[in-house]
C-alpha cells in the first residue's frame, strides 16, 4: 500500500521560508513523476510544481523563482523549498505520485501571515 506523508508546514511571516517534505512508502519514487499541489477549502486545486523521473521540473507561474522542487531517491523523499512566501501562498499542500496523480498524501497546512 502506497503512502505519502507530508511534513514541514506551519505558520510563517511574509517573506519567510519553509521546506516541505514528502516521505513515500510502499513504492519507490524513482519510478514515478512526483508533484506538489495546493488547495484551500472551496477553491480549485492548483499545480505548484512537478519533477519527472529524470529530474525535469515544472512550476506554476505564481511560484517560479521562489519555490524549488527536488527529489532524493535514496531517501524516497520529495521536497519543496519555498522562499519569499506571500500570504496568497496560504493553502493545504499535497504531495502527489504519478503523472495522473495516482496517489495523494494527506496534506500539510501552510499559513503565511504576519
Amino acid at each position: 500500500q502506497v503512502q505519502l506523508v507530508e511534513s514541514g508546514g506551519g505558520l510563517v511571516q511574509p517573506g519567510g521560508s519553509l521546506r516541505l517534505s514528502c516521505a513515500a512508502s510502499g513504492s519507490v519514487i524513482s519510478i514515478w513523476d512526483m508533484g506538489w499541489y495546493r488547495q484551500a477549502p472551496g477553491k480549485q486545486r492548483e499545480l505548484v510544481a512537478t519533477i519527472s523521473t529524470g529530474g525535469i521540473t515544472n512550476y506554476a507561474d505564481s511560484v517560479k523563482g521562489r519555490f524549488t522542487i527536488s527529489r532524493d531517491n535514496a531517501k524516497n523523499t520529495v521536497y519543496l523549498q519555498m522562499n519569499s512566501l506571500k500570504p496568497e501562498d496560504t493553502d493545504v499542500y499535497y504531495c502527489t505520485m504519478g503523472r495522473r496523480l495516482t496517489y495523494w498524501g494527506q496534506g500539510t497546512q501552510v499559513t503565511v501571515a504576519s
